[in-house]
Order: C-alpha cells, then sequence, then structure tokens
C-alpha cells in the first residue's frame, strides 16, 4: 500500500508521531507507517481514571486500551510514549460537559476532546519530539489543495467523521495526516489481521468514554454537586403539564420518557430554559427550524464574505442538506433551505462544499 507523507524527506527520514488509542484503526495507522519505513512513536494520552471504566468493553484511552497500544507497539518494535493528561481532560473536558449541560445544551465531549487535548496538546508533543507529522486513526481525508491543505469527508460514509473534527485548525490540518480516510473499516481490519495486529478483532469505541454506564446526570451531579434543580414542564402554549428533576435529564426533541401523561397528542421537548428551570413541551411541528446561529466558528477557508451557499450538518448521523451561512465575526447565522428538525444547542452544526469541510461551529440556544 502507498503511503505518501508530504514532509519532503525519504521515509525513514521522516518522523510521525501516531496518536494511538488503543483501537484497532490507530494501530493499524501506526504499524502501517512502521511498515512502510517512516520513524513511528506512538504517544498514547491517559485521559480519565480508568478504574471507573475497568470491566466496560467500548471505552477508549483507559486502563486496557493503554495497554493493548503498548502491546503493538513493543510486538512491532517502535518506541511507544503514555503521557497522563488526566487534569487537562477534567478541565476542559469534562467540567465543559457538565456545564454546557446546566446551560441547557447537549454537548459533544468527543469535539472538545479532539479540539483540545488531541489535537492542540499532542500537535505540541509532536512538535517537541521533532515529528515531521501527527497521523491519528480517524475517517477523514486530508487532501492537498492549492494554496493550503484541505479536509474532506472519508470515502467510506458509514465511518465518516468529519463532523467531529470541524474545530482542527488549519495549522494543526498542514500537519495531521489521516491514512484511514481512503479506505472502508473493513479494509482496516483486513490489513491489521495480515500485520498481525493481536487486536484487530476488538469492538469500536462507543458513546462517551467518561461515562461508563451511559448515565449522564450523575456524571454532572458528581462534578457539580447541588446543580441539579426541579422545576416545571410547560406546554408552549402555556399550560404548567407537571415537574421534572433537572433539566440535564432532557434535550430538544425527546419524545419518550417526559413523565407528562394524559393527553390526547404525542409531546416533545422543544426547548430547555436552565435560567427558570423549565422544560418546554409541545407538537412535533413546533421542533421546526429554519434559521439559527453557530459561535466560535472556525473556518478552513477564507471566511466567506457575504452569504454563500453551502450543505450543512446538524448531527453525525445526517446526510448533509442545503443551506445558507453569512459570517459575523466569531459567529455566523445559519439559513436551512428546508425546515429541519431538534435543532440542538450545544450541538455542531458542521459546514461542507460537496464533501469538503469549510469549518463548523457550536449551535447557539
Amino acid at each position: 500500500m502507498q503511503i505518501h507523507i508530504n514532509a519532503n524527506k525519504p521515509a525513514a527520514e521522516t518522523k510521525i508521531v501516531v496518536a494511538m488509542s488503543g483501537g484497532v484503526d490507530s494501530s493499524t495507522v501506526a504499524v502501517m507507517l512502521h511498515k512502510a519505513g517512516y520513524q513511528v512513536i506512538g504517544v498514547t494520552l491517559q485521559l480519565y481514571d480508568f478504574g471507573i471504566t475497568v470491566g466496560k468493553k467500548g471505552a477508549c484511552c483507559a486502563g486496557q486500551d493503554i495497554y493493548d497500544a503498548k502491546m503493538v507497539a513493543e510486538k512491532f518494535g517502535f518506541p511507544h510514549y503514555v503521557l497522563d493528561y488526566e487534569s487537562v481532560f477534567k478541565n476542559e473536558v469534562m467540567e465543559d460537559f457538565a456545564d454546557s449541560y446546566l446551560r441547557g445544551e447537549t454537548p459533544i465531549p468527543c469535539v472538545k476532546c479532539n479540539q483540545s487535548v488531541k489535537f492542540r496538546d499532542l500537535f505540541k508533543v509532536a512538535k517537541d519530539l521533532g515529528a515531521h507529522a501527527l497521523a491519528t486513526g480517524h475517517y477523514v481525508q486530508r487532501l492537498d489543495g492549492e494554496n493550503r491543505a484541505e479536509m474532506h469527508m472519508a470515502i467510506d460514509k458509514t465511518k465518516d467523521q468529519s463532523y467531529f473534527l470541524f474545530a482542527t485548525t488549519q495549522e494543526q490540518l498542514n500537519f495531521l495526516h489521516f491514512p484511514l480516510g481512503g479506505m472502508s473499516k473493513e479494509k482496516t481490519r483486513e490489513l491489521a489481521r495480515e500485520f498481525g495486529i493481536d487486536i484487530h478483532n476488538k469492538p469500536d469505541s462507543q458513546d462517551i468514554c467518561f461515562v461508563p454506564d451511559g448515565n449522564y446526570a450523575s456524571i454532572v451531579q458528581k462534578l457539580r454537586p447541588g446543580a441539579i434543580d426541579e422545576g416545571e414542564i410547560v406546554h408552549i402554549d402555556g399550560r404548567v403539564l407537571g415537574r421534572h428533576d433537572g433539566i440535564i435529564n432532557f434535550t430538544i426533541g425527546q419524545r419518550r420518557g417526559i413523565g407528562v401523561g394524559g393527553l390526547t397528542e404525542p409531546i416533545y421537548v422543544i426547548k430547555l430554559d436552565p435560567e427558570n428551570k423549565r422544560v418546554y413541551v409541545g407538537p412535533e411541528s413546533a421542533l421546526e427550524s429554519t434559521t439559527f446561529k453557530i459561535r466560535d466558528v472556525n473556518w478552513l477557508i477564507e471566511k466567506p464574505q457575504g452569504a454563500k451557499d453551502i450543505t450543512v450538518k446538524i448531527r453525525s448521523t445526517h446526510q448533509p442538506f442545503p443551506a445558507k451561512v453569512l459570517a459575523n465575526g466569531s459567529t455566523a447565522e445559519i439559513t436551512l433551505f428546508t425546515p429541519q428538525k431538534s435543532v440542538t444547542p450545544g450541538q455542531a452544526c458542521v459546514l461542507y462544499d460537496g464533501e469538503r469541510i469549510l469549518g463548523g461551529g457550536w449551535i447557539i440556544r
């Protein structure tokens, strides 16, 4: 398999740091580059107290995964380092996760983790080690454009992770490489078997790594004791329908588990009001939106002057749909050509031109 790292040096003189999470994807990248003759250095970040996830399948960056990454490096004979980033991860990802819920948002900590710890801090580590590139196991393509590196969707659309990488800066993208972006997950596992990587059948990581049982509320309560308050469940027509035990137990578009009965039509969570501790509910039709704003916009192109036709994703699992973006400083206004349901504050809105990622930002409540 041909691999090209744009470092203007022969492979044997090119040092590449590979972010190794302990999964099959990043392990395959590390071995692939090692076998291609590059000077590979594996780096694994310990991000949280793995004691809370001992025995849980589908986590990442914890005890078993650190061990798996180490074993791969030892088997194939390249250096591997484990760096303790627990405090940084707690301050910048876990604390933000809790605060976002308390603001009435639905956060995506995986984006925050990529944006801060994995790319910003690992980028610095790689530079300090004298590396010419940083490689990861993400399914996204980095292509050389006329004037800059470009980010494009992965060939395997079922595995594409571009939604989670919109906050990558241009400086980072110039230094990053994603060797799996041009292949399918099946091909990755096939290569892992051919290479003799012992974890070739290891399940993919799922859910949020620091929420081992899926109970988000318990994590927020632990990080922000006493911050979960009861309040009213209010219909958008003004009727008080009942009470709730904390807005963090609700998300925009939710239908089940609202805790209100006796109504003649289905109701959905329409809006969260953290200041007044209210959960607003209503009919499904009330979920539709055509315009909204995003903040902290990261551009991987020159910021457009005036309105620009694009496509957007407001969920990682959505297909991009047509919209218009109007940039305004660090924010932007999105106008959808067709109304969409459950535009959720705290989620990401990622901007595309065909398969190229233009940037993105966070949906504002």
